[in-house]
């Protein structure tokens, strides 16, 4: 066979076998599974490991922002008006917590750590000053007249003691008070009855450089499903919660920068202090952050539904039996009795009512809704924001004339903004990732390609050899003499 027919036909036999290759990695799916098998295997808690490092100590900036509702109208309120208040905020502190006192097991399965938090105020990201001055529900006189509104007797020295001090159902206090904690009066002379009473309120008392206690969380070393999923809480089992007070970023981020890798119809379960349970988050769009594709995940409307759509939700029925319209949850059992609702920030995905209650309420989406983003093939965190409404609880207390003749109405008092976004340093260094991704997601593709061009070239080549052949032979005579 001559040199060039051979190579017609080589050209020929490699279309098909890179036809073949290609179309059988891609119904194969061998890379695409390779690449997750390497990213999964990356993805352990164990020195010196990137996520290791971005674990113990989160790279991107984490901001706590709080929006104060100032009340317009007190005097009103307490004529039987419906309250009107006004958006204040937002006023942010940057929020670092990095883990400490980590130590692995003899395994290197779990590793414990605890997790402080510090707040430090950002004067530039705020509207104004710490001293900056808001009008708001008196909590912790509402809270101590919620506890006494059925004992006449002592309910009627402490209405004695609050007129006397002229302590009413509205209160002004600075936003570094509200937040961090002041003195307040009433609560120091109810120490005389009971000494183990704190007489310091704050919204978030004894939080800042603190830990909420102990974690031990798995390393992912025998599944990386497991990646940083807590095991245990002060020592408490927490099976199948991520971790921490977000838990918090709905971790989703508490301090986590990673879950494991996921699809879209799997639910994220964070846990969260302020609400006392673990909740959790769904699919809901594609989205890209800074270039990054990733899937938006938030918690649905079943979260804070009343317990007849969502019976999970009937041990907020505070009594037994005593549950509120969808979008509120009462969690006054973990917050020591006092009349404390939780909802999404202007009652987001809430029974229009609570909505209708208060002027100035205005829920958006966009604004209000919890969402954690995370890309797909990493897991890593690329935007988060954890956002949740305090609100009291307020009522008409025969005994105490304070109350005036108040609505009964779930307060808002602030909502909270807890938000990251991946670091510039870490965009790059995961669209490095994703780049080797695609370059490797397309090999079978290309393979094909190369196929259909050597098929192409193979069947051009078999006509070009055939035509002068045939114009050979016409040259021929038909005689000869």
């Amino acid at each position: 066979m001559p040199l060039k027919s051979c190579c017609i036909y080589s050209t020929g036999v490699f279309s098909i076998l890179f036809l073949i290759l290609g179309i059988s990695l891609v119904l194969s799916n061998v890379f695409p599974h390779f690449l997750q098998s390497v990213v999964e295997k990356e993805i352990v808690l164990k020195n010196g490991s990137e996520a290791f490092k971005a674990w113990e100590n989160p790279p991107a900036p984490i901001y706590m922002q709080f929006y104060f509702f100032n009340v317009t109208n007190p005097l009103e309120v307490l004529d039987g008006e419906r309250p009107a208040v006004v958006e204040i905020g937002p006023y942010t502190y940057r929020e670092y917590r990095p883990m400490d006192q980590v130590n692995f097991n003899s395994n290197g399965t779990k590793v414990g750590a605890v997790n402080p938090k510090t707040y430090i105020f950002e004067r530039d990201m705020s509207r104004g000053p710490e001293s900056d001055l808001i009008r708001t529900v008196n909590i912790p006189a509402v809270s101590v007249m919620d506890k006494f509104k059925d004992d006449s007797i002592v309910g009627n020295l402490i209405a004695s003691y609050m007129r006397s001090t002229e302590t009413g159902l509205f209160t002004t206090r600075t936003v570094r008070e509200l937040l961090w904690g002041y003195e307040d009066n009433l609560l120091k002379a109810l120490r005389n009855f009971e000494p183990d009473l704190d007489d310091v309120f704050g919204l978030f008392y004894k939080t800042n450089a603190t830990n909420d206690g102990d974690y031990m969380f798995f390393t992912g070393q025998g599944n990386y499903k497991d990646f940083a999923r807590v095991d245990t809480w002060k020592g408490d089992s927490m099976l199948n919660w991520w971790t921490s007070d977000e838990c918090n970023m709905i971790n989703g981020t508490n301090g986590a920068s990673f879950h494991p890798v996921i699809t879209k119809d799997e639910m994220l379960y964070t846990f969260s202090s302020d609400l006392c349970r673990s909740i959790y988050a769904v699919y809901e769009e594609d989205v890209s952050v800074k270039g990054i594709p990733g899937f938006r995940f938030s918690p649905p409307s079943e979260v804070f539904a009343n317990y007849t759509v969502n019976p999970a939700n009937a041990g907020f029925c505070v009594p037994a039996g005593n549950c509120m319209a969808s979008g509120v949850l009462n969690v006054s059992v973990c917050k020591q009795g006092a009349p404390i609702i939780m909802s999404a920030p202007h009652f987001y995905q809430g029974d229009e009512k609570f909505v209708e209650d208060v002027f100035g309420m205005k829920p958006r989406k966009e604004l209000h809704e919890t969402i954690i983003d995370i890309n797909p093939l990493t897991g890593v965190i690329i935007q988060a924001a954890k956002r949740l409404q305090i609100n009291v609880y307020v009522q008409k207390f025969s005994t105490f004339s304070q109350t005036g003749n108040v609505r009964t109405v779930v307060f808002p008092v602030l909502y909270l903004n807890e938000s990251v976004v991946i670091d510039d340093t870490s965009a790059l260094q995961l669209k490095s990732v994703i780049i080797e991704q695609n370059v490797v997601d397309s090999i079978p593709f290309m393979l094909i390609g190369v196929g259909i061009i050597m098929g192409v070239a193979f069947m051009f080549l078999m006509c070009r050899q055939k035509i002068p052949e045939s114009t050979e032979a016409e040259r021929q005579p038909l005689l000869t003499s």
